[in-house]
């Protein structure tokens, strides 16, 4: 399977997506635990159906040290108990925040003051940020129905 636009080569795409890296850069330094940026990603690429992502985020989340046990039960997160009480609540914004269109009205406001009883605002805005740049990199990833199983952990450095 071939994707059917290279978004690294074209040159437009490839502008895009480096702009979206170098903007994504600001989450690493923030105090949003490494841990819970990726479940995040992982979650929302699961609902969007990104296998490309999903493959990366589940290989980098390995390789940073992430249990497996945890990787298998994301898709399941609520009857999980692998998940501390801050997790879950990234976990809920993240559903909530991918599936806007679903939710007819957007994030709740529980949903948003469960998830700020456990960041503080810099930490909820790097989560905002983190919500929104890996449903961007999944739609693309999607339309273009990247393949996925090829991703090496650090592969884009």
């Amino acid at each position: 399977m071939d994707a059917r636009l290279n978004l690294m080569e074209n040159a437009t795409a490839g502008k895009f997506v480096k702009h979206i890296v170098s903007a994504s850069r600001v989450l690493a330094e923030s105090t949003l635990p490494l841990a819970t940026q990726e479940l995040v990603k992982l979650r929302a690429s699961q609902i969007n159906g990104c296998g490309f992502c999903t493959d990366m985020h589940t290989k980098d989340a390995a390789a940073a040290g992430e249990t497996a046990q945890r990787l298998h039960l994301v898709a399941a997160w609520r009857e999980a108990k692998v998940f501390t009480e801050a997790e879950r609540a990234a976990l809920e914004l993240t559903e909530q925040g991918t599936r806007i269109a679903d939710a007819a009205g957007g994030v709740t406001d529980e949903a948003w003051a469960n998830a700020a009883k456990h960041y503080d605002e810099d930490q909820l805005a790097a989560l905002v940020c983190a919500i929104a740049a890996i449903n961007a990199f999944n739609r693309m990833n999607v339309i273009v129905q990247q393949p996925a199983g090829d991703y090496q952990p650090g592969q884009f450095g």
